[in-house]
C-alpha cells in the first residue's frame, strides 16, 4: 500500500508544480500602447511588466474600468470595441465591436453592468459585464441632419444609475438601472453650450460637466436632481481663452483637497481653485503651461499636473495648502497621463515620445523605474474598482 500512496503524493506534487502560482490581482494595472493596439499588464509591488496582450484595435483615446474583484479590466477603444481582459490569465477573454466610434465607459455600482458611450452611433450602449451580452441601448437626442447627439462624461453614480453629457445637444441625463435592465431616463436640458467632458466627486453627489462653447461648469446635485442643472466656475471655460487650445484638459483628474477643488483651466497657463462647499473660485495657481491632467496625491497634499504641446515634457508638483509649485520635473518628451497607486507611495507615468513608463517616489521627487513601452498614454490600476467614477 505504500508504493501506491508515494506514487499518488509524486503525481500530485507534478501537477502543483505545473500550475502557475496564486496571487492577487489588487497591485496589477494595465499600460495603454495606443499606436500598436496593445496593452501591458504591470506588477505595481515589483515595479515590473508582467505581459503584453495585444490584438485590441484603436487605442487612441482609450481608457478602462475593473471588475468589482479587480480580476478583469474592460477596456474601451475609439474604433468601437469593447474588451474584457483578464489579468490573471493575462489574455483577452472576449472582444466585441459595439459601435462605430467610442470615447469611454463606466461599470455600474454593483459590478454587473458596463456602459459605453458613443459619438457613433450617438447614445449609451449596455452589457451584461459577464458575458458582454447586451442588455439596453439608449439613443441619444437626433440632430438635424438624422444623426444623434454624440456622448461625452459618462460616469457611474449611486443608486445604480450611469450620468453622461451630450455634446451637440446641451444635455445631461441620468440612467437608473435600479430596477432592471429596463432604465429609467432622466433628461436636463439647456445645461450650457457643448459638454465636452464630466466628472463626478468621489462621495458620487456632483455631476460636473465642463464646457467647450462656453466659460462655466454644469452642476448636478445628484441628491436633489430636483433642482435641475446650475452654472458654477463662471470663469472657467474655452469662451474667452487668450491662447489656442492645444489639447482640452481631462476632467477625470481633478483634486480635492483640504474643501479645495483644482480643475485645470483652458487655454491658460493656470490651475484653478474653488472651494468645494460653494463651488466659487478662490484662486488661480501660474503654472508653466496649458494643463491637462490634475492628479492628486491620496492623501491630497501635492498635485502633479501635466501639460499640453509644447510644454508636454514637464510635470510640476504643487502644494495644495501653500498652492506653491514644489518642483519642476522633466520626465521626457510627451508625458500622457499618470497614476498613483491605491495609497499613493508610487506615481506612474507615461512618456510617449520617449518609449518608456516611468514610475516616481511622489514624497522624495525621485525616480525609481523606467520600463520600456511602445508609445504609452493611459495608466489604469486595479484600485479604481473601489472608487466611484473611475
Amino acid at each position: 500500500m505504500i508504493r501506491p500512496l508515494l506514487a499518488c503524493f509524486a503525481g500530485l506534487l507534478l501537477t502543483a508544480c505545473a500550475q502557475p502560482p496564486l496571487r492577487g490581482t489588487g497591485d496589477l494595472g494595465l499600460v495603454v500602447e495606443r499606436a500598436s493596439g496593445s496593452l501591458l499588464i504591470i506588477d505595481s509591488s515589483n515595479q515590473a511588466r508582467l505581459a503584453r496582450v495585444e490584438g485590441l484595435g484603436d487605442l487612441s483615446h482609450a481608457s478602462a474600468v475593473f471588475s468589482r474583484d479587480q480580476r478583469y479590466a474592460y477596456l474601451f477603444g475609439r474604433d468601437g470595441g469593447l474588451t474584457k481582459v483578464d489579468l490573471l490569465t493575462m489574455r483577452i477573454d472576449q472582444r466585441l465591436i459595439q459601435g462605430g466610434n467610442s470615447i469611454g465607459g463606466a461599470i455600474s455600482q454593483d459590478g454587473r453592468l458596463i456602459a459605453v458611450s458613443n459619438y457613433q452611433p450617438g447614445g449609451v450602449k449596455v452589457f451584461d459585464a459577464q458575458t458582454l451580452k447586451q442588455v439596453a441601448d439608449i439613443p441619444a437626442t437626433p440632430l438635424a441632419d438624422g444623426k444623434r447627439s454624440r456622448v461625452v462624461g459618462l460616469v457611474d453614480a449611486p443608486g445604480q444609475r450611469f450620468v453622461f453629457s451630450l455634446f451637440d445637444t446641451d444635455e445631461i441625463w441620468s440612467a437608473d438601472f435600479s430596477q432592471g435592465n429596463t432604465p429609467v431616463i432622466t433628461r436636463f436640458s439647456g445645461i450650457g453650450r457643448q459638454p465636452y467632458d464630466a466628472l463626478i466627486t468621489a462621495d458620487g453627489r456632483y455631476y460636473m460637466a465642463g464646457l467647450f462653447g462656453e466659460d462655466g461648469m454644469a452642476q448636478l446635485d445628484l441628491w436633489h436632481p430636483e433642482h435641475g442643472v446650475k452654472r458654477v466656475l463662471a470663469d472657467y471655460g474655452r469662451g474667452q481663452e487668450k491662447l489656442p487650445v492645444y489639447k482640452m484638459p481631462h476632467l477625470e483628474g481633478w483634486a480635492v483637497a483640504d474643501n479645495q477643488a483644482f480643475v485645470p483651466a483652458v487655454g491658460r497657463h493656470q490651475v484653478l481653485v474653488m472651494d468645494a462647499r460653494t463651488w466659487q473660485q478662490t484662486a488661480a495657481i501660474a503654472v508653466a503651461g496649458q494643463p491637462i491632467f490634475v492628479t492628486a496625491r491620496p492623501d491630497g497634499r501635492q498635485l502633479w499636473v501635466n501639460f499640453a504641446y509644447p510644454d508636454n515634457d514637464r510635470v510640476q508638483v504643487l502644494d495644495t495648502e501653500t498652492h506653491q509649485v514644489v518642483a519642476d520635473l522633466r520626465p521626457g518628451p510627451g508625458v500622457l497621463h499618470m497614476e498613483f497607486t491605491g495609497r499613493g507611495e508610487q506615481l506612474w507615468l507615461s512618456v510617449r515620445d520617449g518609449q518608456q513608463v516611468q514610475v516616481w517616489d511622489p514624497y522624495r521627487l525621485t525616480l525609481l523605474k523606467t520600463l520600456p513601452a511602445e508609445s504609452p498614454s493611459g495608466i489604469f490600476f486595479s484600485s479604481r474598482a473601489q472608487k466611484m467614477g473611475y
